[in-house]
Order: C-alpha cells, then structure tokens, then sequence
C-alpha cells in the first residue's frame, strides 16, 4: 500500500529508471477524483493493457469511450518508445477487479485464476498504463516500446518499494473476460521475438529491480532459435469436392498435443513473415480412374482477399481410391496468410475423405 505518486515523485522516478516521457497539459491535475467523489488511492500495484487501436492519446485522455469517460489511464506507452503522462488521479481503467485476484497483487503473490463473484473497483486502487498495440495478434511491441515497458513497471515497483508482483495484467484481474494486454514482441535485451506474457514481463521487471535503476540488458543478440513451429491439422469430417469449382481445405481439427497449438483461423494454415516446409496428404473417394484433382498453395491478404496463386500439382485417379502426398514450401510474406485449394476436373462430385497437414513453420 502506498499514497499515489505525487508529479515530482513521477519524475525523478522514471528519470532514474531511464523511461523516456512527456508530459501531456494538464496531467498534474487530471483525474476524475472530484467528479466521482472518490479519492484516488491508496495504491495497490499496476495494471497494464493494451489500447486495441492506434493514435490512442485522444480518447484516452480527452474523448473517452461510451461508458467510460476520460482519463482511460495513467500513461499511455506509444510505439516509438515514450510514456506520455496523461492523469495523476484516478483514472478509468481497471473497471472490476476480482477480489481474490487484487488480494493477490495486495500481498505480492502468484496470481489465482479470478473468481467472479466478489469484485473491488480498480480505478481507486490501480494505476493503469496502456501500451500501443492494435491486438490482433499481429500488430508487434517494438523493442524500444518493451524496453520501456519494463522500466516503467519497475520504476513504479522502486519508489514504492514492490516487488515484480505488484504489476498485473487487465487479463488476469477483470472478471469480463479482458484479453489485454498480448500480441508478440520484437525482442528485448539479448532476446529476439517472442510472444508478451505477463510472467515474462515479471520476470523482466525482476531483473530491473535487481541492478541499480540506470542498468540496462546486454544488447548482444543471442543466435536467433532455429526451433520452427510444428503444425499438424486435420479435417474434422469428409467432404464433397463438385467438379469445376476450386474449394479451400478447412482444415479443422488441431492434431498437435503440445500446449497452444498453432492452428490459425480455417482455411488459413500459416501466417506471415514466415517459412514453412512440409506436405499435405489428401485421400479421394470416387475419383475415377485417370481423371485428375488439382491441388495449389494460394495467398491471401488480411482482408481475405486472393493475392497470389502458386504452382499447380495433379493427384491422378486410381483404382481402389486415390492418395497422395503435395509437397508445401514457401516463404510468406507479413501480411499474406496461405491456405490450400482443390479443383476437381472431373464430371462428377468426389469425397475428399482426409486431409493431413504437416508442417514446420518458421516466424520473420
């Protein structure tokens, strides 16, 4: 428990930790203690989110959203790195936080899963820092962005004298199901890309909290990880493929038994920036003998959109049913995602009675 940090307190704080900040007007004085009629503080810990959007400042410190009028937080972590100030009161951020969980943050320890039933208001007790990130999974944390990131949760840690536990995630106090914050990280220190977890940011404020407030990491970079991602998909039922008419494969039964699989949205079955390698092995029903089922990779951008066709390969039919194995190999460009199409040039409807995709898939 500690009385909220006053201005100057802010600043010698975040100087020390080497956070880069402005100041937005009237942040000394901005909050909605006097329109609630509720004090903020005595503060507990840090929440962090992320925006869900870009060019955030406004509505979190002057707009608002419907509901929910501003300040929507303390500072606001832009792209490029920098902590605006935006609000030294208390701030409309947190929403309801389950009690066993700010219990938890409370007494620095490991977080439980939320239990809904009793809830405290984290706007009295809570400072809240957005970061900068559409999060869909895509828009990236840059390494500037993460490096302060940490230096902010640990300059907060320092002056109030917390450990790491005191900084917590939206996703894990909000009992309304809040995603935020997530999405991948460019890199930090001598670690190249990587997925956002608040365990790992603890971790790293941790380490801050370990050397004196003017360290920073070692920048060397480790040898990039050659480990690729291992996709194995299946298809949940058969299908009918009618002649003339190219199809996506749906791919859409998750063979992988390692936790947090990688199966995308059907049909999509790899994202970019990325390389993969692998095969898909396709077994027809009814295909009569001779005739001839193509099978392609093709692109397509976020908007769903059919960017680019690869290379045709032909599965002939055979007697007894027909199987084959197509190679996939390629290097996707950020933006693209790649699914796998059918045509069958037969006269008559055939049954694609399964589709086994393996492949290993390698993050740009």
């Amino acid at each position: 428990m500690a009385n909220p940090a006053t201005p100057a307190q802010w600043r010698a704080a975040l100087r020390a930790e080497g956070v880069p900040f402005i100041e937005l007007e009237g942040w000394t004085t901005r909050g909605r203690d006097a329109a609630t009629g509720k004090a903020f503080g005595p503060v507990h810990g840090i929440l962090n989110h992320h925006t869900a959007g870009v060019d955030s400042l406004a509505v979190i410190a002057y707009r608002g959203v419907p509901g929910l009028p501003p300040p929507l937080a303390h500072g606001l972590l832009r792209k490029d790195g920098v902590v605006v100030l935006v609000a030294d009161g208390r701030t409309n951020h947190a929403g309801p936080v389950a009690e066993n969980v700010f219990n938890a943050i409370v007494a620095e320890k490991p977080l439980p899963k939320q239990d809904k039933s009793k809830t405290v208001d984290g706007n009295d007790v809570l400072y809240g820092l957005e970061v900068e990130n559409r999060g869909d999974g895509e828009d990236v944390y840059k390494r500037a962005q993460y490096d302060t990131w940490v230096r902010f949760n640990a300059a907060v840690c320092r002056l109030h004298g917390w450990t790491e536990r005191s900084a917590a995630g939206h996703l894990e106090t909000s009992v309304e199901g809040k995603p935020d914050p997530s999405g991948p990280v460019a890199g930090y220190g001598r670690r190249g890309r990587f997925l956002f977890t608040m365990a790992q940011l603890r971790a790293d404020v941790r380490e801050r909290l370990a050397h004196q407030a003017n360290w920073s990491p070692p920048t060397t970079q480790e040898t990039p990880t050659v480990t690729p991602e291992y996709v194995n998909l299946g298809l949940a039922r058969s299908f009918q493929l009618a002649p003339d008419l190219w199809d996506d494969v749906e791919f859409t039964t998750e063979w992988n038994d390692e936790p947090d699989g990688h199966a995308l949205n059907s049909p999509t079955f790899v994202r970019g920036a990325a390389r993969f390698t692998g095969s898909v092995s396709l077994r027809f029903e009814g295909l009569d003998v001779g005739e001839v089922v193509q099978v392609r990779m093709s692109e397509y951008d976020d908007t769903g959109a059919l960017k680019q066709d690869h290379p045709i390969h032909e599965v002939i039919g055979t007697p007894g049913g027909t199987f084959a194995v197509v190679p996939l190999t390629k290097r996707l460009a950020a933006g693209r995602s790649m699914r796998v199409r059918l045509l069958n040039q037969g006269a008559e409807g055939i049954e694609v009675v399964s589709a086994i995709l393996t492949v290993l898939a390698w993050g740009e």
